[in-house]
């Protein structure tokens, strides 16, 4: 079940993030629409049905695991294979902006875990955060697109058309279908890692934070590799930076606000910090240094291997 889910979420992501994509382009939507909200949202729709609903089937442990160990296999993981692949060119100073927002809603969330529960309260106040954050972006955006010359837009929207094969219809079919591989493959995860978690007495909070969390990323992760391949920094860094504030301010947001999260202990004292701590540090580099290069990504990726094997002998 585990397996089947892990596929049905990739193609779904997959289908959910091309239609979505297809749909904003072919009618002419705003690029920052298709980047922050139509993108960085679809490759987060997996941990958004995930978390919801394991946090529905009682499974808490799977549904806050998700989220945070989504964040960290984001920036340790696929932030360190994409560099590996080619070292990331780090110019773009709204990149910079995303990144400190990354690391307020971390913060933000680390902070609430000492409730001792994610209530209905602490949802509405991320999603309001999500709402200001998006304003915020829309008027920057819009002020940014003024200074640009008329003709290099229409000439940069005709390039971000050519790269859209996907006709309307297919689009449109594209998504829906997407969607419903990503509910059946959520659905599938949940069950199927609750049960290892049960039969193995392996904790649901490790599964949440490990298989779940890495299954639910791969959108982000083939993303980033096919970006990075093309040699596209930009697209990988703001794929990854934009999942991690959709993970917390929306994912989070909108499952705590139909479900309610209790915190365990262990996310509280350990998985918490350490989620800060690593975007704390993937802050700062990408704040300072001009290029991710590969030496950094062979240190996140080994700094991941760790965390793994730090999780597995806790049990």
């Amino acid at each position: 079940m585990v397996a089947a889910g892990l596929v049905l979420l990739f193609l779904g992501g997959e289908g959910l993030v091309r239609g979505s994509v297809a749909i904003a382009t072919r009618l002419g939507i705003s690029k920052l629409v298709v980047g922050m909200v139509i993108v960085g949202f679809g490759t987060s729709a997996p941990e958004l049905v995930v978390s919801l609903q394991a946090a529905l089937a009682g499974s808490p442990d799977i549904a806050l695991g998700n989220v945070i160990g989504s964040n960290i296999a984001n920036i340790l993981l696929i932030l360190g294979i994409a560099a590996l692949l080619t070292p990331l060119a780090n110019e773009d100073g709204g990149i910079k902006r995303e990144a400190l927002v990354m690391l307020l809603a971390a913060a933000a969330l680390v902070a609430a875990l000492w409730y001792g529960e994610l209530n209905r309260l602490i949802g509405f106040a991320l999603l309001a955060g999500l709402a200001v954050h998006l304003t915020l972006a829309f008027l920057k955006e819009r002020r940014s697109r003024a200074d640009i010359a008329e003709g290099a837009a229409h000439e940069h929207e005709a390039d971000e058309v050519s790269d859209v094969p996907l006709k309307l219809p297919i689009a449109i079919i594209a998504t829906l279908a997407g969607l419903g591989l990503l509910v059946v493959g959520a659905e599938l995860m949940v069950e199927g890692s609750t049960a290892i978690a049960r039969d193995f007495g392996v904790s649901e909070a490790v599964i949440g934070l490990t298989i779940v969390a890495v299954g639910t990323s791969l959108p982000e992760l083939a993303t980033a590799i096919v970006a990075a391949i093309r040699r596209h920094a930009d697209v990988v860094l703001a794929n990854i930076v934009g999942s991690n504030i959709f993970n917390v301010l929306a994912i989070l947001g909108i499952t705590a606000t139909i479900a309610p999260i209790g915190v365990s202990e262990r996310f509280l004292l350990i998985d918490g910090p350490i989620m800060l701590a690593v975007t704390l540090l993937a802050f700062v580099i990408l704040l300072r240094a001009r290029t991710v290069s590969r030496l950094i990504g062979g240190g996140f990726l080994a700094s991941y291997c760790g965390y793994i094997l730090f999780l597995a002998s806790m049990g």
